[in-house]
């Protein structure tokens, strides 16, 4: 459903049928997976009870639906919400942050990323901006930099990646693959219709099965090639909405020589 203002909140049973529908559950489905009567998940969805703040989250942990979408279901029904958004650099985060920044460094001298559910860049080691600031000015392009945005531009790391269609196929599915709760937000759809107006995007066709474990990524500059594969590192159980919606990109090469 996206992210939602507060005067412009959906009703909650539509919130609930869509949630339900996405992850496709019945209402007997998802009675048997919460516990809760498949007539009192009616009665909810058709606005004739009231859920408590205790369905709600029970419902919200069976649908896997991300904290940012259960703080609109809360809203939906009266409630205030439950999980906060704190600033990366608050308190709140800051053992979160700890051991990310940890992770960045011990990853020198390869590239590792901080990513927002949007694929914003939010933080980086010092590997990251120097192995791509090799290839393009990353002074010329605006902050915060989205990593599809340079890999599918034309004028950013487009014309040194080998095999561009494959790689740019293998990033559109994980876009879904990789969204919080594997939803697409309103924002993350419009970041879609802006990397299909690439050249060649929009004709670009699902990837079939590669014979490899990993999608390497291969750039190449001059005379020299660098192949590199991602690991994603997500928070284990996160409890506000900051914490789950980062993630952390860390490339390792796919040869000795790069190792």
């Amino acid at each position: 459903m996206g992210t939602h203002s507060s005067h412009a909140i959906p009703q909650l049973g539509d919130l609930l049928r869509y949630w339900r529908q996405e992850r496709g559950k019945s209402q007997l489905d998802l009675s048997m997976d919460t516990g809760i009567s498949q007539r009192h998940l009616s009665f909810v969805e058709r606005g004739r009870s009231a859920p408590s703040r205790e369905f709600l989250s029970t419902v919200g942990e069976a649908l896997n639906i991300p904290l940012r979408e259960q703080n609109v279901l809360l809203l939906a029904s009266g409630y205030a919400a439950q999980y906060s958004e704190p600033s990366m650099d608050g308190e709140q985060m800051a053992i979160v942050i700890r051991a990310i920044d940890r992770m960045l460094q011990q990853h020198e001298p390869h590239p590792a990323l901080v990513l927002d559910r949007h694929w914003n860049v939010v933080r980086t080691n010092e590997a990251a901006p120097r192995f791509f600031g090799s290839f393009v000015d990353l002074d010329n392009r605006p902050k915060p930099r989205n990593l599809l945005d340079l890999m599918f531009d034309p004028g950013g790391m487009r014309p040194f990646i080998e095999e561009w269609e494959r790689v740019a196929a293998g990033l559109l599915q994980r876009v879904r693959r990789e969204a919080v709760g594997q939803v697409l937000d309103s924002e993350l759809l419009e970041l879609l219709k802006r990397l299909k107006q690439y050249p060649g995007v929009a004709g670009l066709k699902p990837l079939l099965t590669y014979q490899s474990p990993v999608l390497p990524i291969t750039f190449r500059r001059d005379n020299q090639r660098f192949s590199y594969f991602s690991l994603i590192t997500t928070v284990g159980m996160p409890q506000c909405i900051t914490a789950q919606e980062l993630r952390v990109e860390c490339m390792f090469p796919t040869d000795a020589e790069g190792r």
